[in-house]
């Protein structure tokens, strides 16, 4: 198992920052919205916030739940509350702090030693805690960063309205789910541990990755909104559908509730209107050439579409500089997702003598599958 370090505990710390900054600039541009009459953007922003903040709520109060599995009957009933006025995440972030700093701390480095003994305990803890974290702000990610990116961009594209605020929330988002994306591959790594630490050059070229196919996306995305919201929020529920439908052929059993996971596979749905993971133990080449080779087509026919149909909305949004990003965008993240998949994704060579990816879990192990080998994101 890879060790919880001096460094994973800073950036810790900056985690907890950035979470807190994020909820005041939420508010922030909510309030900007507001002061100049844009009531519905306003109240879209918050509502992206609320549900987001909702949805991971109730997934982190079940995983305690799971965890502690009725052995801290009266713990529970204050960790309902703490999740009731939706500030459960503060509590996960107490206890990624106190095993932080004694396993990067406190601990003697005297080798290697087994699961049993107390430093590795710590270690594991340590690291399962800041998993929990991390799988959390996917969710959040999805459910508010990246459409609150959408959001943004529109409003500035629809009214050429430029403000600061609205610079500054669209790079705040980026970096948001930049830091979402290089924190959860970290994780992956040290929660598995049959897979080697993610070294500089393949986190780079991961978050490129996923930045750019997704940044060309919201961008395609948002100029098919700009023509029509009606066939905006058409192709948007289509594609959910989609998505929604694979999580159900899948068979997913990330929860152990059946409710539970009808809602994570509502949540998936929507993560894969945005990006590609893998939410079940199985090889990713075919369906993640199908779902680019998708969303490449769809962003082609979108551009066609807007080349062709309302020269006016062209000229007022500059399609030709918005058309030529999208594409550049999608072009380099595909040569990205090439690279990192040539020569940076992890394969496992397990008992049964079969090749899996990033996602799997070895069915001949003892060991019990944790939530994070149920939900690795690709």
């Amino acid at each position: 198992m890879m060790k919880f370090t001096k460094w994973n505990f800073i950036f810790l710390l900056g985690g907890i920052i950035v979470y807190i900054a994020d909820i005041g600039v939420d508010f922030w541009v909510a309030s900007k919205y507001f002061y100049q009459g844009q009531y519905f953007w306003a109240v879209l922003i918050l509502c992206f916030r609320g549900l987001s903040s909702l949805v991971t709520q109730i997934f982190s109060y079940h995983w305690f739940k799971n965890d502690w599995n009725g052995t801290h009957p009266g713990k529970l009933d204050w960790i309902f509350l703490v999740h009731f006025f939706h500030c459960g995440i503060f509590i996960r972030y107490w206890f990624a702090l106190k095993y932080g700093c004694q396993a990067a701390f406190r601990q003697d480095s005297s080798g290697d030693v087994s699961e049993t003994d107390p430093p590795n305990i710590i270690q594991k803890q340590a690291i399962d805690v800041l998993t929990d974290i991390n799988m959390l702000r996917v969710f959040k990610t999805f459910l508010e960063t990246t459409p609150q990116l959408f959001v943004q961009i529109y409003v500035l594209m629809e009214y050429n309205n430029h403000n600061f605020y609205q610079y500054a929330a669209i790079i705040i988002s980026f970096c948001g789910i930049s830091f979402s994306m290089v924190d959860y591959q970290i994780s992956l790594r040290k929660s598995l541990p049959d897979k080697e630490e993610l070294e500089a050059l393949p986190k780079l070229v991961y978050l490129f990755y996923k930045l750019l196919t997704i940044t060309s996306w919201i961008l395609s995305i948002s100029l098919i909104t700009l023509l029509s919201v009606r066939s905006s929020v058409i192709v948007l529920i289509l594609l959910w559908s989609c998505g929604f439908a694979w999580t159900l052929k899948q068979h997913t059993t990330f929860c152990k509730s059946k409710e539970m996971e009808y809602l994570y596979r509502t949540v998936v749905g929507i993560i894969l209107l945005f990006t590609f993971f893998n939410i079940k133990g199985r090889k990713t080449k075919a369906y993640i050439s199908i779902y680019y080779a998708t969303h490449t087509l769809v962003t082609v026919g979108i551009l066609l579409v807007c080349l062709f149909w309302k020269p006016a909305v062209i000229e007022k949004v500059h399609l030709t500089i918005v058309s030529g990003l999208t594409v550049i965008s999608l072009v380099l993240g595909l040569i990205f997702l090439a690279v990192y998949y040539k020569y940076f994704h992890p394969t496992t060579y397990c008992k049964q003598r079969t090749f899996f990816d990033e996602v799997d879990r070895r069915g001949g192990d003892n060991m019990e599958v944790g939530r994070f080998q149920n939900f690795i994101m690709q």
